[in-house]
């Protein structure tokens, strides 16, 4: 009998309550009136809790409510993205998505608005607990913000008595923040501790049915309902068997498995790391220490894994595009005595972008029409004038989607001089989206825009891919070499700062025929600046030696890198089945991006009016079509190495 999975240990852990859009002030060191941009991420503490669980390898679902709208669908979006359930996620029609907006003043002062006023999260009812959904979970995680409020707070101690009766554990999370109790005044979110004898009644009565508790010092002594932390925690411990964690920020964290008294408890000291931002380090802690826990590592692996965890995400801006993987975690943890300034450490940062980009692409077919120069002589010779450019790239890119209703690993590359109608629509279509920065012909590289100002990357959607054509060769003059360098150091720096990833194209002026390791050479050049592209579009070659030198840049450069794409250069497709069979023995490379090969003789009958609009489709359909099968047979005939 074939064996199916065990549908009692599908998921680690489920999460309940908090799902918000947070808005962070991109400003530092100012007051949250002076804040003029803002970032906009994924937050709310179970929800920052369960995409840093998943990025830690654990299987974890959400179950809240969301409004339907953008932001609602947002959310959605990036917890799917990240691998969390969303099987449980409601969208609300008659709630709005709740929102937060926050500062990074100083390291003590991070002023924090909640605007949630009858926001959908908040009308979580017992009829949105799936019985499944928590009896398939080793651990439910409650949140003491949704036991402010009737409705959630019957929803919570539900799932919590279903995982109980189905064997799982139960897990709370303080999550005190007074003003969301009507404690403190709406401008005072970044408050966390206000006495009130009602509020420590209504968060004791789960203490019953948990297995695991914490919280920060604060969070404890209103859940203890004491001033003082050891008296409050010995209170908790007269209501509850729970393994029990305060919190320490920069100083660790305490576990008290069994009686509570000075001394007993399980302390692990922390890291010592320059705090740039602590809101969401308390939800990397958890995430961390349930990495731990749930896998049997006992509890100082755990705690120093949580530990870990909320260091770097202290380190970082942001609550839940922080959170740290676990290669991330590994690299940290095996680097005792690095620097302190996390957000300088190249190479965990590097990791941290390349682990959290989204899921490998093992194949990626794009059609590239992101030419200016070249489509306005194909106008020029077919005696049309230029603004046909732009209806003939919506047609580039209707025939892209058609492709990709039948293979979704299709993408395109557009401009936005002549393509920026076409980028809009691509917006909506499940398509690899490439957009060109670089001034056509330009050596040194120059980008578009007036007075090469044209780098302003916070203008661009993020899931448009930064694509920059380099024309370089290994020997050029110093002048020339340390003019593209610095224009390949400030895109770089760009890319990484607005969350874009980056394409670099390289084409070499001249070289010999011979020179199997120029390509190569070339890419160790820019490697050793510490530019690491996502993607390389490189030059057709049928030397096996060009291509083993490529695996060796990238192996030795960023062994990260998605990897490669073939570029055509005009060759027919007689030539390109040939170039495919030779590159496709190489496991960096990941597919083509073919432009003139596919456009050029359509547009010319296009723009002669020889063909139609849907001709024109058909056609470029066709091509790509018998390029991706082309493309296929050859990784099938010659599979990497």
């Amino acid at each position: 009998m074939a064996e199916t999975e065990d549908m009692t240990t599908r998921l680690d852990l489920v999460a309940i309550g908090r799902a918000s859009v947070d808005l962070y002030g991109q400003q530092f060191g100012g007051r949250l009136e002076d804040m003029a941009s803002f970032a906009k991420y994924v937050g709310g503490s179970p929800t920052n809790t369960a995409i840093g669980a998943s990025r830690l390898g654990l299987k974890a679902a959400m179950i809240t409510r969301v409004g339907s709208d953008h932001m609602g669908r947002f959310i959605r979006e990036i917890l799917a993205r990240e691998g969390v359930d969303t099987s449980a996620v409601k969208e609300d029609p008659e709630r709005l998505t709740a929102l937060a907006m926050l500062g990074i003043r100083d390291k003590e002062h991070l002023p924090l608005i909640f605007f949630r006023e009858n926001c959908a999260d908040i009308a979580l009812s017992e009829a949105d607990i799936p019985e499944s959904l928590i009896a398939s979970a080793q651990v439910v995680i409650l949140s003491g913000t949704h036991l402010s409020v009737a409705d959630p707070r019957a929803a919570s101690l539900k799932a919590a008595r279903l995982a109980k009766a189905a064997g799982g554990r139960v897990v709370f999370d303080i999550d005190y923040r007074p003003v969301l109790w009507g404690l403190a005044g709406r401008d005072c979110g970044e408050d966390r501790y206000v006495a009130d004898e009602a509020v420590s009644a209504i968060l004791q009565e789960v203490l019953p049915l948990c297995d695991l508790v914490v919280g920060t010092q604060e969070e404890m002594r209103i859940l203890g309902g004491e001033a003082e932390t050891l008296r409050a925690l010995a209170k908790v411990r007269e209501r509850t068997g729970a393994l029990l964690i305060v919190k320490h920020g920069q100083d660790g964290a305490t576990a008290w498995p069994g009686a509570v008294r000075e001394g007993a408890g399980i302390v692990h000291s922390g890291f010592p790391v320059d705090a740039f931002n602590s809101v969401g380090a308390g939800d990397a802690f958890l995430a961390g220490f349930l990495r731990g826990w749930l896998r049997d590592l006992g509890l100082p692996t755990s705690l120093e894994l949580g530990n870990a965890a909320g260091a770097i995400v202290a380190s970082r801006h942001g609550c839940a595009p922080a959170m740290p993987t676990w290669p991330e975690v590994q690299a940290f943890l095996s680097r005792r005595g690095g620097p302190v300034r996390l957000r300088e450490d190249i190479e965990l940062e590097h990791i941290h972008w390349a682990t959290t980009r989204g899921p490998p692409i093992e194949e990626l077919m794009v059609l590239a029409v992101d030419h200016r120069s070249q489509f306005e002589v194909i106008a020029r010779d077919c005696g049309a004038p230029a603004t046909r450019i732009s209806a003939f790239k919506d047609l580039a890119l209707e025939a892209v989607a058609r492709a990709a209703r039948r293979d979704s690993n299709f993408g395109i590359l557009l401009d936005g001089t002549y393509g920026a109608d076409a980028l809009a629509r691509a917006a909506e279509l499940p398509l690899w989206v490439g957009r060109c920065i670089e001034k056509p012909g330009s050596r040194p590289l120059v980008f578009e825009g007036p007075s090469d100002a044209g780098m302003d990357l916070t203008t661009w959607p993020s899931r448009q891919v930064v694509k920059c054509l380099l024309r370089a060769h290994p020997e050029d003059p110093p002048e020339l070499r340390n003019r593209q360098e610095r224009q390949l150091l400030r895109l770089f720096d760009a890319c990484r700062r607005t969350g874009h990833e980056l394409m670099l194209e390289l084409i070499p002026p001249s070289s010999p025929a011979t020179d199997a390791t120029l390509i190569g050479r070339l890419m160790d050049q820019i490697y050793a600046l510490d530019v690491r592209p996502d993607w390389w579009k490189l030059p057709p070659s049928e030397d096996p030696r060009v291509w083993r030198s490529i695996e060796t840049a990238i192996a030795k450069g960023d062994s990260l890198c998605r990897g490669v794409l073939v570029l055509g250069m005009g060759a027919s497709a007689d030539d390109l089945g040939v170039i495919f069979r030779a590159c496709a023995r190489s496991p960096v490379v990941k597919g083509f991006a073919l432009g003139r090969t596919v456009f050029d003789d359509v547009a010319r009958s296009w723009f002669k009016g020889v063909i139609d609009d849907d001709g024109a489709i058909g056609e470029l359909t066709g091509r790509l079509d018998g390029l991706a099968a082309a493309w296929r047979q050859a990784k099938e005939r010659e599979p990497a190495a």
